[in-house]
């Protein structure tokens, strides 16, 4: 909802904050916009959960039951604890002046997201954070998209747009993060939407295999050989085929991907990127275009073995997003200091091309710290 006090404003600074489905780091960065197309950015930061907040997580997100229904209050707290932390580490370690920031656009903790039944949870208390820092704070971003029929994700697009003005199109911008998704900018055009599985089940099989939190580099998939039928076998899921736009929770595969537990470790992670390769190629089906480069962000773009595998089943340019001056360590982060700019000015967060909401919707929650309340 516009909020009078920053509507008329030309420009706002904003922190935004986000732990992916991945949970491996709370990230953190820092963006100057009007709203719209002017966009500068800060440098990015990551900060770890502590141990305990995230094994705590771990075990709501693997329970459905608890995640979609319980209070969860004191996991709230930690969640928040630990991203107040982030930020002051954050504020610190970059030695900025707090009377610079006008917000604080915190994502929170996604723990469970069912669209279809119009529910989506992410944890965060977004006026602890405006209480304990002293500066506005927007929250819930997701919230009123799912509630009006969208599907709540993804959340990058008018974000990839203001980056991508300048870039030759059409380009395809992908984040491979705990999930897969895409945004395909074409002038005017954005399509968006989750394709299929990425990092969190990959990252899931290694940690229960070698009890690694990753595959560094793709050295164990590189090493491995695909089964083809299992890969065939995962691509019969109807969801590849649903039209876009359309979202995944993190685990929506998990279960079926447990058929990979009878091959040795190596095979296990070569037909589980294969797998994730392609999610998205058949991505293409529901684009105009052929995009004449992907640009990747999240923690996958690291991947030698996953980038110049998923080239060389594209066939045009796979670059992390660095090629083009864009921080994929921040981005994320980034995406939700624009939002949270966004939110207070009115404008919208979604449209119906990127979570199919039925008009494009404003979202988020805005909390005055309590002096200013």
């Amino acid at each position: 909802m516009a909020d009078r006090l920053f509507e008329s404003a030309t420009s706002l600074t904003a922190i935004g904050v986000i732990s992916g489905t991945s949970m491996d780091a709370i990230d953190v960065s820092l963006v100057t916009s009007d709203g719209r197309d002017a966009v500068s950015f800060g440098a990015g930061a990551s900060y770890p959960y502590r141990d305990e907040t995230r094994r705590a997580l771990q075990a709501v997100i693997a329970d459905a039951e608890r995640a979609s229904a319980e209070p969860l209050a004191e996991l709230e707290a930690a969640v928040t604890t630990d991203h107040l932390a982030a930020i002051r580490s954050y504020v610190a370690d970059h030695r900025l002046d707090w009377a610079g920031i006008d917000l604080i656009g915190l994502h929170g903790q996604t723990i469970y997201h069912r669209p279809e039944r119009r529910f989506t949870r992410q944890l965060i208390d977004g006026q602890a954070v405006a209480d304990a820092l002293g500066i506005p704070a927007v929250d819930r971003f997701r919230h009123a998209d799912v509630a009006a029929g969208g599907e709540g994700a993804p959340f990058a697009p008018l974000y990839h747009r203001a980056l991508a003005q300048r870039l030759e199109q059409p380009v395809m911008v992908l984040n491979l993060g705990g999930v897969g998704n895409v945004t395909y900018i074409d002038g005017d055009t954005v399509i968006a939407f989750d394709t299929g599985p990425a990092s969190a089940i990959l990252d899931d099989f290694v940690l229960r295999r070698l009890g690694r939190p990753y595959d560094a580099d793709g050295a164990l998939a590189r090493s491995g050989r695909v089964h083809d039928d299992l890969v065939a076998g995962f691509m019969a899921n109807p969801f590849f085929d649903r039209p876009a736009p359309k979202s995944l929770d993190r685990n929506d595969f998990h279960r079926r991907a447990q058929v990979v537990e009878g091959l040795s470790n190596a095979d296990g992670a070569a037909t589980l990127s294969a797998f994730t390769i392609e999610s998205l190629i058949v991505a293409l089906r529901h684009v105009p275009r052929p995009p004449k480069r992907w640009l990747v962000g999240g923690g996958g773009r690291l991947n030698r073995h996953f980038m110049t595998r998923l080239g060389e089943r594209l066939g045009v340019p796979v670059e992390p997003v660095e090629t083009v001056g864009w921080n994929g360590d921040a981005l994320e982060a980034q995406i939700f200091a624009y939002f949270a700019i966004r939110s207070v000015k009115g404008l919208p967060l979604s449209l119906p091309s990127t979570t199919g909401v039925p008009q494009p919707m404003a979202g988020g929650e805005l909390h005055q710290p309590a002096a200013r309340a």
